[in-house]
């Protein structure tokens, strides 16, 4: 791996990271908003985006290396 593929291989995890993590926090209180039959508090939301950055950093870097080692170092012709 040289130095142009971990540019590439960050840059598309720092582009994607605020959709993605927006995202999961909007399924996730949805989700435990409806569950629970009320709405979250304030400290509720907190931890639900806290939660829902840590899982998008995994899920965005994964991706992001995923992808890029495709893109360079393609298995099938």
């Amino acid at each position: 791996m040289n130095l142009a593929f971990l540019i590439w291989t960050t840059m598309l995890a720092l582009l994607l990271f605020a959709p993605v993590s927006k995202l999961i926090w909007v399924l996730s209180v949805r989700r435990k908003e409806r569950r629970l039959g009320r709405k979250l508090t304030e400290r509720e939301v907190t931890g639900e985006r806290a939660r829902a950055r840590f899982l998008a950093v995994l899920l965005v870097s994964a991706f992001s290396l995923l992808f890029n080692l495709q893109l360079n170092y393609p298995r099938h012709g």
